[in-house]
């Protein structure tokens, strides 16, 4: 009897969540019984995190404690800030979090409380000062002082100034609000999946998310929204498409951003990033890559007519991170910055209900073989 392998999981259930359904043929997307399209228009950021967090939506003053909770939490510690000063144009963005994180959870003396209420404590100070480790780090290595973060102003809206040093408009803060909504959770994915493995063995959240951010660092996951601005930039003008696209499927390689393991239909979350990169086209200065990633799209429909590829979020991230001014270094940063929400609520899950995550793997290698001596070799 030949065993079967699945490899790269695809297919299997490693565990049940309330948190996440994805139907990949509808292109249907549920955070906790809302469906995306529903929170992307009503909810904030701060809103979604209490709602993966506790699997309900809060009560006014509960979404004003949690606001005072991110507000309180934003500032860094003196290590890590000097631990920045020192790493700024050494190593690139992603890394410089993966340090932070580790830096919060060496400081922590409650990070082996794996108690709910002290995990969700950790799960807000560690989504609280993640857009500070990114704003900070971006400020010094242009040689500027880091901007404070201001109490004044909500989650998005904070990071945007602390990043440029101007105070986004409504539109600007907004945009950026649902992109957060949209990267804050999707079930169990490679960087989701990284997180419960290191969490099953009772390390702490803070390991457990540095795991994640290393899984979400690969090309193949987090990078994609990064690779899709090298193609637009590579492309350059909507006169290049044919030929560009042309080559790359006769090499047999992937447009980036198109296509998606789960979604056999269109991304709901490109849908919505669509509609806020129209909004935003209206006024920005940098549409060019909003308005080259539309003819992009619109050649590669016809030219992939019939397959099952359609945009994935990353496809129009790149152009609407591009207009709100973002670098595209940051643009996986900020994937992790909004997925931590998420990664912390299955965090949260596997604690309150843990076992070893520990599969098997099918031995093919030599048989049973005699051992040789050194010196008869």
């Amino acid at each position: 009897m030949t065993e079967v392998i699945a490899r790269g999981l695809e297919g299997v259930n490693v565990t049940a969540t309330k948190l996440c359904r994805i139907d990949g043929q509808k292109g249907e997307l549920i955070y906790a019984g809302y469906n995306i399209f529903d929170l992307a228009e009503h909810s904030t950021f701060e809103e979604t995190a209490f709602l993966l967090w506790n699997l309900r939506l809060p009560t006014k003053a509960e979404l004003e404690q949690l606001k005072a909770d991110l507000r309180r939490e934003r500032p860094l510690s003196d290590l890590n800030s000097r631990v920045q000063r020192e790493i700024v144009g050494k190593i690139r963005p992603m890394r410089a979090l993966e340090i932070s994180v580790i830096i919060a959870g060496a400081l922590d003396p409650k990070s082996s409380d794996l108690s709910q209420e002290q995990l969700k404590k950790t799960a807000a100070l560690l989504t609280a000062r993640m857009p500070t480790v990114l704003a900070n780090f971006h400020r010094l290595r242009q040689g500027l002082e880091p901007v404070p973060p201001r109490d004044d102003l909500g989650h998005a809206a904070n990071f945007l100034w602390m990043l440029k040093g101007e105070e986004p408009n409504e539109l600007e803060a907004r945009v950026f609000d649902v992109a957060m909504i949209l990267h804050a959770e999707h079930e169990m994915n490679a960087s989701t999946f990284s997180a419960l493995v290191t969490a099953s063995t009772l390390s702490d959240m803070y390991s457990a998310i540095a795991s994640a951010i290393g899984t979400l660092k690969g090309p193949l996951h987090g990078g994609a929204n990064e690779a899709v601005y090298r193609t637009l930039e590579a492309i350059g003008t909507e006169e290049n498409i044919p030929a560009y696209v042309d080559d790359l499927l006769a090499r047999g390689e992937r447009v980036m951003g198109i296509g998606h393991r789960v979604y056999k239909t269109t991304d709901p979350r490109a849908i919505i990033l669509e509609q806020l990169g129209h909004k935003l086209a209206e006024t920005s200065p940098d549409r060019k890559y909003f308005d080259l990633s539309l003819k992009l799209r619109d050649y590669l429909a016809k030219k992939l007519e019939g397959k099952p590829l359609y945009p994935n979020v990353d496809f129009f991230s790149a152009s609407v991170y591009k207009m709100l001014g973002i670098p595209s270094d940051l643009y996986t940063p900020i994937f992790a910055m909004s997925r931590i929400a998420g990664w912390t609520a299955h965090l949260l899950e596997q604690y309150a209900d843990n076992r070893l995550v520990r599969p098997n793997a099918l031995y093919e290698g030599a048989d049973l073989r005699p051992y040789v001596p050194l010196e008869q070799r």
